[in-house]
């Protein structure tokens, strides 16, 4: 006993006392992590309410600043990893994989890929005290400046400063990294897109609150509980954690491609059409509550139906049949299906008629769902729970296959040596893959970690059920940095993962380990599947921030008198990456076919509408094949000249443009636009 009174005297302050009152009568005001939050208390203590500012809304430090940086461009360029680019099974691929911060990715993805994904998967850190997460941003404002953009008092102004600078994990510190994120990757999905967010308890309250102030609170389409630790973690002081959270959230026009069929419900499609497609028989009487005719009275109808001749009508006529929906009881059921659609589908309907002389209706459900007529939500009753077509998901989800466990021994089996905290399983993403996406889609996930989103994917487009297109953005975390501060397992892991990128000669960086699982994952899913067409490669892209002696060389740069400076500046950042991105920056995507053309010696780039001018030493004979090219050639009819402006002198450029002004006066009637980039 005094022993312990003695060990809790030394964790003891002047204020224990008081904080521990604090505590009883605000826990608003504490953190997860027992800090004490200032600025809320002064709130309670304040003597006047301003009602005006209350209201049901999110609410944190720093929300305007993390809108801020969703609105700013990234500096960085795009980096091709050309060695890796080139190798056959990555030559075509459409599929990407982006090594740099996310906000700048989604910044670059942003101007090619626009409302063009269907799905967004995403693991974001959890903010668990454990996990590593701490807020640290490179945007050096001063909070002068800070106060005037967001139009706040410079005391606001250091108070985010802090936040951004000191390594914070609060959760205003969170919601700050992770709102930026939701609003970029919001303007990434098309009208009938969808995004799944992993959580746990830390941050779901928190994500829950930002999502439905991203995408609408009506587009909340549902949280799936996922059992992933059969154990149970012990992260809690009195309950055991065995499952975590998948927030889901829709575009206006999403419809869900449900759960996969098991094996007993393709079983039932056991039935061929004149065509050989497979399909199984449904009721179309509603069975199971509601399913009176007064529940829904415009799904009570009469069909008709010819014994004879096999027809079915919504007429009457010699020799039809009169058939109304008929509950166990006798009295009048309903239809599932309103009147107009049953009139537009009586080829897939199958009258029967049972011992007892009753008539019913069943219909055809086709396995292959493009071939099951589209209904429309007026006409369409609710799934039932034994619809054998596809099933809804449901809010809860288990099984071994979804644990961590599982998805550390799949990682395992692929990268023998590497340990990486709580990845994701294999059979989880297909899960949303399956609900998410239709056969040829883009799907995107910006927290790649150990990219289980790829291999899903891919495992996917090889059984032959979806042609998905893959982009994922990891950070390149230094792992080097990582070890100082590193001890007991955490340090052994470290340590075994250098290891193994030495071994398959990587840079140490969190993102090749992904890198290399993609490659691994790939091999393996080709031998299963060795006559396969899917997209099993996928192309590297880098993003960069010019060092700040380029910075100052751009800075420095006078187009009148800077000549010198232009092939040091062209230099730093290397041809194939001012091209990348700008052909991102045009909208032509990260696997623009670009052409490469040779003017009598000097190569231009050809892109559609594009025609780039990289290269410095455009002579006189190179702009006279260019004119050429334009005049002769009926396919050639690039409309903007993009020009790298630290590449050519003021009188190459005049005479590029005095050549190319002709073009307007010839048949084609062409007029170039002339785009000069520094």
């Amino acid at each position: 006993m005094i022993k312990d009174i003695m060990t809790a005297n030394e964790s003891v302050t002047p204020n224990t006392k008081e904080l521990a009152v604090l505590r009883e009568h605000f826990p608003a005001c504490f953190s997860a992590d027992g800090s004490f939050d200032l600025e809320r208390f002064k709130e309670y203590l304040s003597d006047k309410v301003a009602v005006t500012n209350e209201g049901y809304e999110l609410r944190f430090l720093g929300k305007n600043y993390a809108r801020l940086l969703a609105s700013l461009d990234t500096t960085t360029v795009i980096v091709p990893d050309e060695a890796h680019n080139s190798q056959p099974e990555n030559a075509n691929s459409q599929n990407i994989y982006i090594s740099g911060d996310n906000l700048d990715g989604l910044k670059h993805l942003l101007k090619s890929y626009a409302k063009k994904v269907k799905c967004v998967y995403i693991d974001p850190p959890y903010n668990t005290g454990s996990d590593g997460f701490v807020y640290n941003d490179r945007f050096n404002y001063t909070a002068e400046d800070l106060a005037d953009k967001l139009s706040i008092s410079e005391e606001q102004a250091k108070r985010i400063l802090d936040l951004t600078k000191r390594g914070s994990a609060s959760h205003s510190a969170w919601l700050m990294f992770m709102y930026p994120r939701l609003l970029l990757a919001r303007d990434l999905l098309s009208n009938d897109g969808v995004i799944f967010i992993s959580i746990d308890d830390n941050e779901q309250s928190d994500l829950k609150l930002a999502c439905d102030d991203v995408f609408g609170e009506h587009n909340f389409a549902g949280q799936i509980a996922v059992v992933n630790n059969l154990k149970g973690r012990n992260d809690r002081a009195n309950i055991a954690t065995t499952h975590e959270y998948l927030l889901m959230y829709v575009c206006e026009r999403f419809i869900s491609g449900g759960m996969p069929l098991t094996a007993e419900q393709i079983a039932q499609y056991k039935y061929t059409d004149e065509n050989g497609n497979a399909y199984a028989l449904r009721d179309l009487r509603k069975r199971g509550r509601p399913d009176r005719r007064e529940d829904r009275p415009n799904m009570w109808f009469p069909i008709y139906y010819n014994p004879d001749t096999k027809q079915c009508s919504m007429t009457a006529g010699d020799g039809f049949v009169r058939i109304t929906p008929l509950r166990g009881d006798g009295s009048d059921g309903r239809w599932r299906w309103g009147k107009d659609h049953v009139a537009n589908s009586l080829a897939i309907l199958h009258p029967e008629q049972n011992r007892a002389g009753k008539w019913g209706i069943k219909h055809r459900v086709y396995l292959n769902p493009a071939l099951n007529p589209v209904i429309d939500d007026d006409e369409f009753d609710e799934f039932d729970e034994d619809d054998i077509r596809t099933s809804k998901a449901k809010s809860f989800w288990q099984g071994g296959e979804l644990s961590t466990d599982v998805a550390r021994r799949t990682l395992k089996a692929l990268l023998p040596s590497v340990e990486f905290d709580y990845p994701k399983s294999v059979e989880l993403i297909k899960r949303v893959l399956h609900m998410g996406t239709t056969s040829d889609c883009m799907i995107c996930d910006f927290f790649s970690g150990s990219a289980t989103t790829m291999q899903a994917a891919m495992e996917l487009n090889a059984d032959g059920n979806r042609n998905i297109k893959t982009i994922l953005i990891q950070l390149p975390e230094n792992l080097d940095e990582k070890v100082s501060s590193a001890s007991g397992e955490s340090l052994t892991a470290l340590r075994s993962n250098l290891a193994f990128l030495d071994a398959a000669r990587h840079p140490h960086t969190l993102d090749f380990l992904g890198f290399e699982r993609i490659i691994r994952a790939s091999a393996k899913i080709r031998e299963a599947h060795p006559d396969t067409a899917a997209d099993l490669g996928f192309r590297h892209f880098t993003l960069v921030e010019p060092s700040a002696e380029t910075l100052d060389k751009l800075e420095k740069f006078e187009p009148e008198a800077g000549f010198l400076l232009h092939n040091t500046v062209l230099q730093d950042f290397g041809v194939p990456t001012v091209l990348a991105t700008w052909l991102v920056r045009d909208g032509y995507g990260f696997t623009a076919p670009v052409q490469s053309v040779d003017f009598d010696g000097y190569t231009g780039y050809y892109m559609d509408k594009h025609l780039y001018l990289i290269n410095p030493n455009l002579k006189n004979e190179a702009i006279a094949a260019m004119t050429a090219r334009y005049e002769t050639d009926g396919t050639f009819n690039p409309e903007n000249v993009v020009l790298c402006g630290y590449s050519f002198t003021w009188t190459e450029t005049e005479s590029l443009k005095v050549n190319l002004a002709r073009l307007k006066d010839t048949e084609k009637n062409l007029r170039i636009n002339f785009d000069i980039r520094y």
